[in-house]
């Protein structure tokens, strides 16, 4: 697919430096001289809507923030990112929403009170693909850190090594890298149509593409046949990929794919899905446009929007 790395989070080209990673001595000067992204509890810091709030090394609002990770240079400028998820906000501020999307965002005392800790969710489209892929990259290798605090091995403490992109176990000396879990999202078409579906617990009315995680010793492809299965009771013939978009909540990889359904009839599994069906491009248009009376598209951003919207405009080639 000729678009694919205009996709959210993807094809901006970072310069990730990995060969700097290992020594830290050079990572130290240009920590010094470099800008830290905050993020707390996976809210990357926002100066406005569409662009993240750099902070220099040492600012007081990363006073609680544990060690830094090197993301890499962008325009001659070395970024790092710092998880200050210990940081407690004031007495009164405004409080994490859980569910589905998280639209609460947090202000910091040490910072201007326009500059907001908000979910990545709700702003990616609106940030530069430079400013999505940095956030995304930070969101994801963060929270690795901290579900992975201990060895896999042996259960003791791990380290941060390699400016963040590995832990290594002071006990056993086993080496852990960061963790990324492929999934498969499918374009399911029949003719003019295509397969949605949409999970509980959901914004009401929103539907999107089916999707699964890849198992061991599986092809994309066959992932593709065995998830639609399994959800919607659909056979698939052939399966082509269009493309891929790093997805930090919390860190999977989307295989986005084009599947040729075999079969319509539908049968659900509903421990998968709450509802599946199959729309037309005049109802998705519809949806996208804010008019079909049922249906909310996938968020804009997701790789989701990003294949149906194309499909609209007949350009998956």
């Amino acid at each position: 697919m000729r678009l694919a790395e205009t996709v959210t989070f993807g094809g901006s080209g970072l310069d990730r430096a990995a060969h700097l990673r290992g020594d830290t001595t050079e990572m130290a000067r240009r920590l010094a001289t470099g800008r830290v992204l905050p993020l707390w509890r996976g809210k990357p810091l926002l100066a406005d809507a569409g662009t993240l709030g750099w902070l220099e090394a040492g600012h007081p609002a990363l006073a609680h923030g544990r060690a830094p990770v090197f993301l890499g240079s962008d325009a001659g400028q070395d970024c790092f990112a710092q998880d200050i998820s210990d940081w407690t906000p004031e007495a009164g501020a405004e409080a994490v929403e859980h569910g589905f999307f998280d639209a609460s965002e947090q202000r910091h005392p040490a910072l201007p009170a326009t500059w907001v800790f908000a979910e990545l969710r709700g702003v990616m489209a609106a940030l530069t693909p430079r400013a999505a892929e940095l956030a995304a990259t930070a969101r994801a290798i963060l929270h690795w850190h901290r579900s992975h605090c201990f060895c896999a091995t042996c259960g003791a403490a791990s380290d941060m090594a390699m400016a963040g992109w590995q832990r290594s176990c002071p006990a056993c000396g086993a080496q852990h890298f960061p963790r990324t879990d492929p999934v498969v999202i499918m374009l399911v078409t029949h003719g003019n149509r295509v397969l949605l579906g949409r999970s509980g617990g959901w914004p009401e009315g929103m539907y999107s593409c089916l999707a699964g995680f890849v198992e061991p010793g599986e092809t994309i492809e066959a992932a593709v046949r065995r998830e639609v299965l399994e959800e919607a009771g659909v056979r698939i013939g052939p399966v082509r990929y269009l493309a891929s978009q790093p997805w930090p909540f919390p860190a999977s990889l989307m295989i986005g794919c084009a599947a040729e359904a075999l079969s319509t009839d539908i049968t659900l599994d509903p421990a998968e899905l709450e509802d599946a069906l199959w729309l037309g491009r005049e109802e998705v248009l519809q949806s996208f446009n804010g008019e079909h009376p049922q249906i909310r598209p996938a968020r804009k951003g997701s790789i989701a929007h990003f294949l149906l919207w194309n499909w609209l405009a007949d350009r998956l080639d």
